[in-house]
């Protein structure tokens, strides 16, 4: 039987390691047994932080909706509370933008959600 030689796939194999690797600081850019404990630790901080970012960013956007609803003489609680009695289906995204870039629509939004407490 004859012998098998690696040396295309190990090189392919550590190629791949080392770029992903490349920027890390020292020899864990560099040097390929440190380097595939360093991108093993990256990926598995990159997968975490993925699904963080989509809790980060709704906090934001509810952060921002309590902003603008404040300065209109509501709470971000009320708002939606107010929102869900008028039966006004509209997600955080969309409000917190409408906030920013649209205050008069948000504050008719507001007020319908004024009157939906109040009924």
């Amino acid at each position: 039987m004859p012998r098998v030689k690696r040396g295309v796939n190990a090189k392919k194999n550590r190629k791949k390691v080392l770029k992903a690797a490349k920027g890390f600081r020292a020899g864990r850019g560099k040097l390929y047994r440190i380097a595939t404990e360093a991108v093993d630790r990256a990926m598995v901080y990159a997968y975490a932080h993925r699904k963080a970012k989509k809790r980060e960013i709704r906090s934001l956007w509810i952060a921002r909706i309590n902003a603008a609803s404040r300065g209109l003489g509501l709470t971000y609680s009320l708002l939606i509370n107010g929102l869900l009695k008028a039966k006004v289906e509209m997600d955080r995204k969309a409000l917190a933008d409408m906030a920013v870039k649209d205050p008069a629509g948000f504050s008719m939004i507001v007020e319908t959600a004024k009157h939906a407490l109040a009924a």
